[in-house]
């Protein structure tokens, strides 16, 4: 079944349209020009302003670090990220391409309630909407109204055609992450009448991989991200590894493969794509001038970090600390927090205090500064 999985999605990277090349190789500018070109021909066209708020939301996640999958990798640690902080503009431009997109389609069903493509935009503009207000407003209520939206939008589409396999995505993404949520959150969803259902997102999301059309590598990369979370790196790999063949300057994707491949126990693998994503930035190719020497550290070091290999795993983390302005806040944070661990391990207490601190100062109302105080008090052991 992976090997067919992975020969769909060979397939359906190949005739993506020139902005969506842009978009999943992480060339977000480029990708921006192309759909407000686009949107400029066909103002009418619902999805050409889903496109742009598409691409403006991931462009300031990726600035953000947000869409590395430490965000769902952990027992519900999306639900803890700090927002976004997007400039003015940008805000002010994803409203208008939401609002754009919303008033359109909502047009056309006036004219056609049967119409399932404007009912399949007005779902990606809420599925936007929802990601736009969970992240960058931290509104929990709104996100998840949004998010029902979509969900029912989608819900529609499947009603009028079933075979609109694109349309479950959202819908399996909404089942897998309300039945992700705390018990205290998702009773919200009572009230809306939906519980949740992991499993049931997870069929409809590979449901999307294999027979999608437009969807096909979304529902890869959200299934890879979720694979990571279910503690299946045996079914990511694989995807992954296709999906960064096809956008080489995705550098994100090879940084999944080494965590996937450390959760697999395969050290001498996570460290030869450590070496290639090097040599590769030391090259400054395929886009690869974009990491920093101390994003490579920093995984290093964490790498190293988890098996024990504490004298080189000491030297990455000091190098990914020594200017932290190169790494985005979360894995800044996260480094000087390593770093403070691996001192405590080799019973350098002053040192992993001061580490600790840095981590600490970086965002002090975080969880993982949470997590260093604990550590003040007590020092860090492996479990």
């Amino acid at each position: 079944m992976l090997a067919a999985a992975v020969a769909v999605l060979v397939f359906a990277a190949q005739d993506l349209p020139p902005g969506y090349q842009h978009f999943y190789n992480l060339d977000f500018g480029p990708a921006l020009a192309e759909f407000e070109r686009q949107a400029a021909a066909n103002p009418n066209d619902p999805e050409a302003h889903n496109h742009i708020a598409h691409t403006i939301l991931y462009a300031e996640m990726f600035r953000n670090g947000a869409l590395e999958s430490e965000m769902v990798s952990g027992t519900n640690a999306f639900l803890r990220r700090e927002g976004l902080q997007p400039s003015k503009a940008d805000q002010a431009k994803f409203a208008a391409a939401i609002d754009k997109s919303i008033g359109l389609c909502e047009d056309r069903i006036k004219r056609n309630e049967k119409d399932k493509d404007a009912y399949y935009a007005l779902g990606v503009a809420y599925g936007l909407k929802a990601n736009y207000d969970f992240l960058v407003n931290k509104a929990w209520s709104d996100a998840l109204s949004a998010a029902g939206k979509a969900r029912k939008q989608h819900e529609k589409v499947t009603e009028i055609d079933p075979e609109f396999v694109d349309a479950y995505l959202t819908q399996g993404i909404h089942q897998y992450v309300v039945g992700s949520l705390p018990k205290t959150v998702r009773f919200f969803g009572f009230f809306i009448g939906f519980r949740g259902d992991r499993a049931k997102g997870i069929e409809l999301l590979r449901k999307v991989e294999i027979y999608g059309q437009r969807n096909r590598i979304d529902a890869e990369i959200m299934l890879a991200a979720i694979y990571r979370r279910e503690k299946k790196p045996e079914y990511a790999i694989p995807l992954l590894a296709v999906l960064s063949q096809r956008f080489p300057r995705n550098f994100l994707l090879q940084f999944e493969l080494v965590q996937m491949h450390a959760d697999l126990g395969d050290k001498v693998k996570c460290l030869a794509i450590l070496d290639q994503i090097e040599a590769n930035r030391t090259a400054r190719r395929d886009g690869y001038e974009r990491v920093t020497k101390e994003r490579v550290a920093y995984a290093r070091g964490n790498l190293l970090f988890w098996y024990q290999d504490f004298a080189p795993a000491l030297a990455s983390l000091k190098t990914a600390v020594a200017d932290v302005s190169q790494l985005n806040l979360g894995t800044g944070q996260l480094a000087w927090m390593r770093l403070g661990q691996v001192h405590d391990m080799r019973n350098e207490r002053k040192e992993a205090v001061a580490a600790y601190e840095k981590a600490i100062a970086l965002a002090p109302k975080s969880e993982v500064a949470k997590e260093c105080k604990s550590y003040k008090s007590k020092p860090y052991r492996r479990t």
